[in-house]
């Protein structure tokens, strides 16, 4: 297969799989957080020439589904205020933390944030932890990563 259509169809795999080109997020990340690609890759723990790979499609796919926890952690990151507004400390505390992580990625779960604290704090100011743990054993089957929030935020009240 020429190089050309070889790149077409991972840039087509990586629309289904990821939603849209990785080219593109890993281009917005770079733009969001005014850094190189090649400190993106340091910050995601993948090689500067791999991402590259990923990002022009001769790559299909990010091998390591940890690398691709940090890339949405860091996407989410972008969320947050002063983050959003570009303030250079906040920046550089997202990315500090997001290469710092150490994410554990299992069937069901893909972590997308590194604290879950706020939402701890906001589910136990909405209901009494014994509601909590009920809630989590009816979604324990079908929603197994929200059951778990459930369950942490009854155990901490």
């Amino acid at each position: 297969m020429e190089d050309h259509k070889i790149v077409q169809r991972n840039i087509a795999l990586q629309r289904e799989w990821y939603g849209e080109p990785l080219g593109d997020r890993v281009r917005r990340l770079v733009v969001a957080f005014d850094v190189s690609q090649a400190y993106l890759a340091e910050v995601l723990g993948i090689s500067a020439p791999m991402l590259s790979q990923v990002m022009s499609g001769r790559r299909a796919k990010i091998g390591n589904p940890v690398v691709l926890a940090r890339m949405i952690m860091l996407e989410r990151k972008c969320l947050i205020p002063d983050v959003a507004a570009g303030r250079k400390e906040a920046l550089l505390a997202a990315l500090e933390d997001v290469k710092d992580a150490r994410p554990t990625v299992g069937r069901d779960n893909i972590p997308v944030a590194a604290d879950d604290g706020p939402a701890l704090a906001a589910l136990r100011e909405i209901a009494e932890d014994e509601d909590l743990t009920e809630a989590a054993k009816l979604l324990d089957d079908d929603y197994p990563a929200i059951a778990d929030l459930l369950r942490r935020a009854g155990l901490q009240g």
